[in-house]
């Protein structure tokens, strides 16, 4: 089973959200119908950023790894050079 880490970005007004989650089409409408009490007056959300992991608690690691930053510039870039990666 896949866990995955997401950076979402709030569309009206470009905050980014990191969580992990099993399934991110699921977690995506989640956010975005108001049912996340920390994202429901931010959306609608889009996903920009994902990582892959072999199990949750690796995906949890991320998350903290991303989240103890607390840096805007970090998502941007990691986001940036994601969107730009070859196939």
């Amino acid at each position: 089973m896949a866990f995955h880490l997401y950076i979402l970005q709030s569309t009206s007004t470009g905050k980014f959200y990191v969580g992990q989650c099993e399934n991110i089409e699921a977690r995506l409408l989640r956010h975005n119908s108001n049912m996340v009490p920390s994202t429901n007056y931010k959306w609608p959300w889009k996903v920009v950023y994902t990582e892959n992991y072999e199990n949750r608690s690796m995906a949890v690691g991320r998350e903290m790894e991303l989240k103890k930053k607390k840096s805007r510039i970090y998502i941007e870039n990691l986001i940036r050079n994601w969107q730009t990666r070859p196939d």
